[in-house]
C-alpha cells in the first residue's frame, strides 16, 4: 500500500479511469455536504495565504497492466462521494463559463471549459466509458455521463442530478470574482492518495478502517462490500447481477430491514442471536465457516438471497398465497422476534418437509401464543430467545403437533396462557390504551368476513364516554364513579365508529339512535347495542365477556390431548427434543462469585429440577455446572466433574470465585434470582 499526500486535480489529470466498484452504495452526499464542499473551495480561493486544503483521502485499488490493447480501471474503494461531488463541481462550472462571451471563458488561466473536461473530466481519445474518467454505479452512472459530456439530462432520482444543479444555481448566482475563487480553491484541495495493490494489499481490512469515522455505512453496505470486494471485476458482476442484485431490490423500500434480516438468517444459521451492532462481525464469522468447509462466496450470497426471498414473502408482503399472506402481515404487525422460526418454517415448506395446512396451524399457534402473551401483559422480553432455539423441538414426522406441543408446554415466563386467563385480562384490562387495539379491533371485526373492513375509516369509541356527565351520572346510578373508573378503557365499553364527532358525550339512547347511530351500523362490533334500552355495569361487562369468548375462538389455543400433550412433556422434561441452549447460556453467563440453585435455574428454562439435574451430570458440555447448588445451597451429593480425573473440590473452586460459605451452606445474598438468571441473556426485543 502507497500512501501519499497528492493534489486533487493532478489525481484527476493523471488518472486513465476510475470506476466505482458495483458493490459501492449509490452516490449519496445530499445539499448540505456540497453547501460544506462550495464553502470550502471558496474560502480556499479567496485567501492568497492558504496554499492547500485538505479534503480527505481516495482509496483505490490500482488496475492490473493489462495489454497492449486494453486497459483497466483503478476501483475506488473509498472515497467516491468526495470524487463524485467535485467532479460534478468541475462539471458545473465548465457549463456555468460557457454560457460567458468566449473571450471570457477562461477566467484562470487552465480553467476554460474545454480544458476541465478534456484534463479532468475526460479521456479526450477515447470512447464509450473508457471517455469518462469517473464511472459510478448503475444507479447514478447515466446521470454523470449526461452531466459531463454536457448531453441531455435523463430522468432520474439520481443525486447526480440535484447535486449538479446545486452548483449550476451558486455559480451563477456567483460575481465573477467568485467564478476565479473557485478556480484556485479546487486547484488547492489535497488529498491523501491510496492506492492498493491488488494481490498484496487486503482491501477490506483497508475498507473497514478507513470507514470506522464519517458518514456510517449500514450493516448491508459492510456485507455487500465484504462479499464482493476481493474477486476480479469480472467475477463481482456476475455475482452482483445474478445474486445481490435482485436481493438488493426486494429490500429497496425498506431498506433498514436488511439488517434485521441478516440478524434473523444468522440466528437461523448459527444459533445465537447477534446485536444489531455486530451483525457485519457475526456474518463475517459464519462466512469465515462456510469457506472453510468448501463454500465459495457464490455460495455463501445464493444461501443469503434464498432466504431473503422467504423473508420478504413473509415480512415485505411479497406472498402471494392470500391465506399464507395474511397470517404473516398478522405476525409481523405482532412482533419481529418469530422471524427466525418463520424462515425454518419457510425454508421447510419450500422444501415440502412442512405440509400446507401445518404451516397455516402452526402460524394460526404462533399468533395466538403471542397476541395472548400481549393481552396478558407477561414481558415479552425473553421471547426472540424462545423464537430463536424452539426449533429443536420439532419432530418433522409430526411437524404441527410437535411444535404445537413444545408452545403449549413452556412454562412460568414463556407459558401460553389459558383462556381464562386471556378472558379476564380481555374483560378487565384497560384496552383502549393497549398497544395492539387496532390489530385487535380489525381481527374481531373481520373475523369470518370475506369482503374485509378497514378500520383506518374509523375511530376507537368509548361508549359511555371518558366525560361521564350529570345524564350519563343519573342513567349509571349512584355506583356511577366506581363503575366509570374500572370499566372506562375495558373491551365491553369500547366500539368501532365514523361518527366519533357526533356521539361525544351524548346519552346511550341518543347514540343508539340518531343518524348513523348503533341501530344503523353496519359493523359487527355494533351487534346488539341497538337492541339494548340502557348502558351499564352489566351490559359492559357481559358484552366484554361475549367480544373476549370470540376472541379464545380467534385466537385457539391449539388443540392436543392431554394425554399426548403429557407424553410431549414427558419426553421434553427428560431432555428428549428439549432445547437445552438456553440453559447453556445461561451457565456460560454466570459471573464468577454468583451461584443459582437447580431448581431456580430448571424454572427458567421450562423443566423440572429432576431432568435439569440428570442432563448437567450427562452433558459434559454444560460449563459451569458446579455453579448450580442444592435447594438449600449446598454442593450436590452427586456431583462429578465430567473430568474423571478432575479431583478439585468444587466448594473450594467456587470460594476461589468468590462465593462465601458458613457450614458448607453458600451465602444466599450470592444467589442469582430467577429474574436475574433471565437477564443474563437477554438481548431484548428486535
Amino acid at each position: 500500500m502507497k500512501a501519499v499526500d497528492t493534489n486533487l486535480l493532478e489525481l484527476l489529470k493523471k488518472a486513465h479511469r476510475f470506476v466505482v466498484p458495483i458493490y459501492q452504495r449509490v452516490y449519496s452526499w445530499d445539499k448540505t455536504e456540497c453547501e460544506q464542499l462550495w464553502h470550502d473551495v471558496l474560502r480556499a480561493g479567496r485567501r492568497d495565504r492558504l496554499a492547500n486544503h485538505f479534503t480527505g483521502s481516495i482509496v483505490y485499488i490500482e488496475s492490473n497492466e493489462g495489454t497492449r490493447t486494453s486497459r483497466e480501471p483503478d476501483l475506488i474503494i473509498d472515497g467516491q462521494q468526495r470524487v463524485t461531488t467535485v467532479t460534478l463541481l468541475l462539471a458545473a462550472l465548465a457549463a456555468r463559463l460557457e454560457e460567458l462571451p468566449e473571450d471570457e471563458r477562461e477566467v484562470v488561466d487552465g480553467f476554460s471549459p474545454r480544458k476541465i473536461r478534456g484534463i479532468y473530466l475526460t479521456n479526450e481519445y477515447e470512447s464509450g466509458d473508457a471517455y469518462f474518467k469517473l464511472i459510478l454505479t448503475q444507479a447514478d452512472k447515466d446521470a454523470l455521463k449526461a452531466v459531463v459530456s454536457g448531453a441531455s439530462l435523463p430522468d432520474s432520482d439520481s443525486r447526480v442530478l440535484s447535486n449538479f444543479a446545486f452548483f449550476i444555481d451558486k455559480l451563477r448566482a456567483a460575481p465573477r470574482e467568485d467564478l476565479v475563487s473557485v478556480c484556485e480553491g479546487l486547484s488547492k484541495l489535497v488529498v491523501v492518495d491510496v492506492k492498493l495493490t491488488r494481490g498484496a494489499d487486503d482491501p477490506q481490512l483497508v475498507f473497514e478502517s478507513m470507514n470506522a469515522t464519517g458518514k456510517k455505512l449500514s450493516q448491508a453496505d459492510l456485507i455487500r462490500n465484504f462479499v464482493l470486494m476481493d474477486v476480479p471485476p469480472i467475477e463481482q458482476e456476475r455475482l452482483y447481477e445474478s445474486r445481490w442484485f435482485p436481493m438488493e431490490r426486494l429490500f429497496r423500500e425498506a431498506t433498514g430491514r436488511f439488517d434485521e434480516f441478516v440478524r434473523h438468517f444468522l440466528t437461523v444459521k448459527t444459533g445465537t442471536i447477534p446485536r444489531l451492532d455486530d451483525i457485519y462481525e457475526a456474518f463475517k464469522t459464519f462466512a469465515a465457516g462456510q469457506f472453510d468447509l468448501g463454500a465459495s462466496r457464490s455460495d455463501v450470497v445464493g444461501t443469503l438471497a434464498q432466504y431473503a426471498e422467504w423473508y420478504a414473502a413473509m415480512a415485505l408482503r411479497k406472498e402471494t398465497d392470500s391465506e399464507l399472506s395474511r397470517r404473516f402481515i398478522a405476525l409481523d404487525q405482532l412482533t419481529g422476534v418469530a422471524y427466525p422460526l418463520q424462515l425454518r418454517l419457510y425454508s421447510d415448506f419450500q422444501a415440502g418437509v412442512l405440509q400446507r395446512n401445518d404451516f397455516v396451524e402452526i402460524l394460526d399457534a404462533i399468533t395466538a401464543y403471542i397476541f395472548r402473551r400481549t393481552v396478558c401483559r407477561i414481558p415479552t422480553n425473553s421471547l426472540n430467545k424462545t423464537f430463536a432455539t424452539i426449533a429443536a423441538s420439532i419432530d418433522v414426522e409430526r411437524y404441527g403437533e410437535s411444535l404445537c406441543a413444545r408452545l403449549l408446554t413452556l412454562r412460568d415466563y414463556r407459558r401460553f396462557p389459558s383462556d381464562e386467563e386471556f378472558i379476564e385480562a380481555l374483560t378487565l384490562g384497560d384496552i383502549y390504551n393497549f398497544r395492539g387495539r387496532g390489530y385487535l379491533f380489525s381481527t374481531l371485526e373481520n373475523h369470518g368476513r370475506k369482503e374485509r373492513v378497514s378500520i383506518a375509516e374509523y375511530s376507537i369509541e368509548h361508549i359511555m364516554p371518558q366525560n361521564a356527565n350529570k345524564e350519563w351520572q343519573r342513567d349509571l346510578g349512584a355506583e356511577w364513579k366506581d363503575v366509570h373508573e374500572r370499566l372506562l378503557h375495558t373491551l365491553g365499553n369500547l366500539t368501532l365508529t365514523g361518527y366519533n364527532p357526533e356521539y361525544s358525550d351524548k346519552s346511550f339512547a341518543q347514540k343508539r339512535d340518531m343518524v348513523g347511530g348503533f341501530k344503523d351500523s353496519p359493523l359487527r362490533m355494533n351487534q346488539g347495542l341497538g337492541q339494548l334500552s340502557v348502558w351499564g355495569s352489566a351490559e359492559i361487562q357481559d358484552r366484554g365477556r361475549r367480544l373476549s369468548e370470540l376472541a379464545v375462538e380467534v385466537w385457539a389455543r391449539p388443540s392436543i390431548s392431554d394425554t399426548i400433550l403429557a407424553n410431549y412433556r414427558r419426553g421434553f422434561e427428560d431432555g428428549e427434543r428439549f432445547d437445552w441452549s438456553e440453559l447453556h447460556a445461561i451457565l456460560e453467563a454466570i459471573p464468577e462469585g454468583r451461584w443459582t440453585s437447580y431448581y431456580l435455574l430448571a424454572e427458567v428454562v421450562g423443566t423440572s429440577a429432576q431432568a435439569l439435574a440428570g442432563h448437567l451430570q450427562r452433558h459434559g458440555e454444560c460449563q459451569g455446572a458446579y455453579r448450580v447448588l442444592s435447594w438449600d445451597g449446598c454442593v450436590a451429593k452427586g456431583f462429578r466433574w465430567h473430568d474423571k480425573n478432575d479431583e478439585r473440590d468444587p466448594q473450594q473452586v467456587l470460594e476461589q470465585e468468590g462465593v462465601r460459605f458458613a457450614d458448607d451452606v453458600a451465602d444466599p445474598e450470592q444467589q442469582l434470582s430467577t429474574d436475574e438468571l433471565r437477564a443474563l441473556i437477554e438481548v431484548g426485543e428486535v
